[in-house]
């Protein structure tokens, strides 16, 4: 089962979401702008991906621009950041076990089949 953290208005998300279901992969969809992720679901997934939570942000967000742009904040507080916001979150992400990877492009799903 790979879970995908989905946005249906993002394009990449959505190719994702189309090379997974023609792999014929089982997928549970998570629609993070409106099931957000806990602050321990991303902290999973943060050392899944293996990288630092701040990694994980759309920086060319607006909300980013406007209140968190060259600022500096702890691990725990970004990912606190990204519960509050989590357009901030970037997508898709999809998760398999003890693996994870960012589908940008959403060719690299194939690195977790």
């Amino acid at each position: 089962m790979i879970q995908l953290y989905h946005n249906n208005r993002c394009s990449k998300s959505r190719q994702a979401l189309e090379l997974l279901q023609e792999h014929g992969q089982e997928i549970e969809i998570i629609e993070y702008l409106k099931q957000t992720p806990t602050a321990d679901e991303l902290e999973d997934v943060v050392q899944k991906l293996g990288i630092k939570p701040e990694q994980l942000l759309r920086k060319s967000e607006s909300v980013y621009k406007e209140k968190f742009a060259d600022q500096t904040y702890t691990n725990e507080e970004w990912i606190q950041i990204m519960v509050e916001n989590p357009i901030l979150i970037e997508r898709p992400i999809m998760v398999k076990g003890s693996k994870a990877v960012i589908g940008r492009p959403p060719e690299n799903v194939f690195t977790i089949l």
